[in-house]
């Protein structure tokens, strides 16, 4: 693998000032919120904790489904506090414009790159491609959710313009590499482990006579054979570890563009996140899967009978939990199984039985049950109101993430670009890293 020794790169400037940031704030963010009883910041942060308490309950999915209103509603608070502290913390990275950006190198150094200004996606309606005639895509649109299929017809118009045969890894059906087989004639090989996804695309490849064909193999396994120094690697949306070992196996390959919009973080093997490039290896952040889940949380505006029955479960959840930790006389939390929503429409103790038979944990006779389902309660706006805050993080926390993985593939002797290939409405997983050497 060629190492680049060129002098720091405007991307791994970038990295160390969002790694400056995310290592002062860990008290914010690097929290498991379910498991506090009290805001864990309270003390050292005393007008935004004053602040997220004066927040309605009914206001906080409004506010945190939009980055510049969770800014807006939090960040005076936290310069108060932070003033009043003498402390330094770079907030300007925390400001929606600047936090959800995605930024670039000049766009010339990969001139076969379809140009993409930053923020310039607002029309969700993406142009279908020129090379399709709108018959063949109503077929190769068919079973695919309307927004999946605008994630791959965009990711597609923002591969660069070469001959060099592709793999696409982690297939599943290879609606991905269709497209492109189909648009550009580019001759594809699809990786995918499920043999009957495999057999599933090679049966629309047969019919449509394309370019593609299927290696039903183990992404994780050693796939150098399959990555070559004369091809394009493009993964849309493989989870945590799958793009990463893409990455590395290209690196490792010399292949010569790679192509991937990662997805997932937090789906790893290891116990702690283990950074790919030298510059984020230097990092003093120690992170969890709970914590690379940071990026993902979100909330999304759904009918009010859903945002009923999630509120109810998590306060419920969080009442057994109270509950448990009394008759097991263990203060830790004991994770219980999904439910079926049908549960949620009966009562609080009929739950919590049914969770303390699934989990083994002995009651007493004598149970306060509305005690419990109202302590739940509290214990959910507890909850929620940590989030908050520490979704004020989650733009510049993913951004850290995604400049960690270019930081790589520049230190492996690539010239990268990262920038966004569809509106955050289409998919918030809209980053786009494109690599060439």
């Amino acid at each position: 693998m060629q190492q680049n020794n060129s002098p720091r790169s405007a991307f791994a400037t970038q990295f160390k000032q969002l790694d400056s940031l995310l290592n002062l704030s860990r008290t914010l963010w690097q929290n498991r919120s379910f498991e506090c009883r009290e805001l864990p910041w309270g003390d050292a942060f005393p007008t935004l904790a004053r602040s997220v308490w004066q927040i309605a309950d009914d206001e906080l999915d409004t506010i945190d489904a939009c980055q510049l209103s969770l800014s807006e509603r939090l960040l005076p608070s936290l310069k108060q506090d932070l003033q009043a502290a003498g402390s330094d913390w770079d907030l300007n990275l925390l400001l929606p414009e600047i936090a959800a950006a995605i930024s670039t190198e000049p766009a010339e150094i990969i001139p076969s790159l379809n140009d993409v200004s930053t923020g310039s996606f607002n029309d969700e309606s993406i142009r279908p491609l020129a090379l399709l005639q709108a018959n063949d895509m109503a077929h190769f649109s068919a079973h695919i959710k309307g927004r999946k299929w605008q994630q791959i017809t965009a990711f597609v118009e923002h591969l660069p313009d070469t001959k060099l045969p592709v793999l696409e890894w982690c297939a599943g059906k290879g609606h991905l590499g269709r497209l492109i087989a189909k648009a550009t004639g580019r001759s594809v090989v699809s990786l995918e482990w499920q043999q009957s996804l495999c057999a599933a695309g090679e049966q629309f490849a047969d019919k449509w006579q394309l370019p593609q064909r299927f290696v039903c193999a183990d992404a994780f396994a050693e796939q150098q054979g399959q990555l070559e120094e004369q091809q394009l690697a493009v993964a849309l949306h493989a989870c945590g570890d799958l793009h990463v070992t893409l990455l590395q196996h290209a690196s490792n390959a010399g292949t010569r563009q790679v192509v991937i919009s990662p997805c997932c973080y937090h789906l790893i093997q290891a116990q702690y996140y283990q950074p790919l490039s030298m510059t984020a290896k230097a990092s003093d952040l120690l992170l969890t899967r709970a914590d690379l889940q940071l990026p993902l949380q979100q909330s999304m505006i759904a009918s009010a009978k859903g945002n009923q029955y999630r509120l109810q479960e998590m306060a419920w959840r969080l009442g057994f939990d109270s509950l448990q930790r009394e008759m097991r006389q263990v203060d830790e939390y004991l994770p219980i199984p999904s439910i079926k929503q049908s549960q949620l429409n009966g009562e609080f103790e009929t739950f919590s039985r049914w969770a303390a038979d699934t989990k083994k944990v002995p009651l007493i006779d004598s149970i306060d049950w509305a005690h419990y389902q109202a302590n739940g309660r509290e214990r959910q706006r507890l909850t929620r109101r940590i989030d908050l805050v520490a979704h004020l993080f989650r733009s510049v926390f993913e951004k850290w993430l995604l400049l960690d993985r270019v930081c790589f593939l520049e230190e492996s002797g690539y010239q990268v670009k990262l920038s966004e290939f569809c509106s955050n409405s289409i998919t918030p997983r809209n980053a786009i890293i494109s690599a060439f050497k």
